[in-house]
């Protein structure tokens, strides 16, 4: 028998209505606030990841699905979303036409990684990247976004916020922290002696418990702004407490590239596990000219979508009844309940029973299917040109004639 490869997985059944369900109110949401749709490649050259990911990231260095193709390109399949958005916005020369931009995707993202609750090889998520705003309210548009789709899937969470400061508060920043790691780099893992030549902030994102022990002294980037990121980082935090969000901020939150800047943000819940993400963005107003285009401001988050998925598999299940289920209890009404399934769904979600079985069995297999309502025809009902109607949700049943049945439905 072939299996699906390790860290893989089908979704279907209960999964494919929870994935569709999320799909649908992160949809909704961003189309709410002005975002249209993106569909970027699942394949894209490699060094679009070395270059925008970094090469100081566990993606980059142990975690890319990356090969030579059969025109000996190096390519490799997607690890994350923004940067195939922000290829495609310089690629359209959407960089040099000026305005705002405001792009959602979602889909399949591939990680070689060891596969754990919740973090599978191949994984889905959902997010949005905007173009062209340099304002402050942006940062606060995008998190409020992102608060929105949680409140809506009733999932409880911690926001956490930080500020990565600006080109006038990096310098004098990122020479601190190196003199702090330089006086306990005997103390700190390899990796972390890898990002201090590389990208030094990337330390305080590690995750051995000896380092982040050492990093608790580590000075920090809110106590190093500039002016003016101060002020943003202040008004951001007014904005978000003025509109009912409630937020924790967290110093040793970063993005370690130095294209990121200003607002980074977490979204974390304890629904599963111990403060686990379940979101996360930031400000990258470098990035676009990172990758040869013309400077442009921008700011984004993902969310991982098999994690809101096993949120949702927690709680009770309040799924409402949806659809129509119609049957027969004799073959010789099957013509009839096919027709009239065809008509209904021009405007219903209809599902046919092709099997003449007891009402008892088919009212069975309604309620599996949590239909609304059930139609049926049986011999009686065939000969008067009627339908027996029963709805699932309130026990209300009834023969219906069948000249009447849409005003019913």
């Amino acid at each position: 028998m072939i299996t699906t490869l390790r860290g893989m997985k089908d979704i279907l059944h209960e999964d494919s209505r929870l994935y569709e369900k999320i799909i649908s109110v992160c949809e909704d949401v961003a189309k709410k606030y002005g975002f249209n749709l993106i569909k970027t490649p699942h394949l894209e050259q490699t060094t679009l990841f070395k270059r925008s990911v970094g090469e100081s990231s566990d993606i980059v260095g142990k975690e890319m699905y990356q090969f030579i193709d059969k025109g000996e390109n190096d390519v490799c399949l997607r690890p994350e979303g923004t940067a195939g958005v922000v290829r495609a916005f310089i690629e359209n020369k959407l960089d040099k036409a000026g305005g705002i931009y405001r792009y959602f995707y979602h889909g399949s993202m591939f990680r070689y990684e060891r596969p754990q609750k919740g973090r599978l090889r191949e994984f889905h998520q959902f997010g949005v990247e905007s173009f062209g705003v340099g304002s402050v309210y942006e940062d606060a548009s995008v998190i409020l976004l992102v608060a929105e789709i949680f409140n809506r899937l009733n999932i409880s969470y911690t926001l956490k916020l930080n500020s990565l400061g600006d080109s006038d508060s990096m310098p004098i920043y990122r020479q601190k922290l190196l003199n702090f790691i330089d006086k306990h780099k005997d103390g700190i893992c390899d990796d972390c002696k890898r990002r201090r030549e590389i990208n030094p902030i990337r330390v305080l994102d590690c995750k051995n418990e000896k380092c982040q022990e050492i990093y608790k002294n580590a000075p920090v980037m809110i106590e190093n702004l500039s002016p003016n990121a101060k002020s943003d980082f202040d008004k951001l935090r007014e904005i978000l407490s003025t509109n009912g969000v409630k937020y924790e901020v967290d110093t040793k939150l970063v993005r370690g590239l130095d294209y990121y800047c200003k607002t980074a943000f977490e979204f974390v819940s304890d629904e599963i596990g111990s403060q686990s993400a379940i979101a996360g963005g930031g400000r990258y107003d470098k990035l676009v000219e990172y990758l040869g285009g013309k400077a442009s401001y921008g700011i984004g988050f993902a969310m991982g979508i098999e994690r809101i998925m096993e949120i949702l598999k927690s709680k009770p299940n309040e799924q409402k009844r949806d659809g129509i289920y119609i049957c027969a209890l004799d073959e010789i009404g099957l013509d009839k309940i096919f027709n009239i399934a065809t008509n209904l769904r021009k405007t219903h979600k209809v599902e046919v029973s092709f099997e003449a079985k007891k009402l008892a069995k088919h009212l069975q297999t309604a309620d599996n299917k949590n239909a609304k309502i059930l139609l049926c025809i049986g011999e009686n009902e065939l000969k008067n040109d009627e339908i027996w109607y029963k709805n699932l949700e309130n026990k209300d049943e009834k023969t219906i004639k069948m000249q009447n049945l849409k005003d019913h439905l």
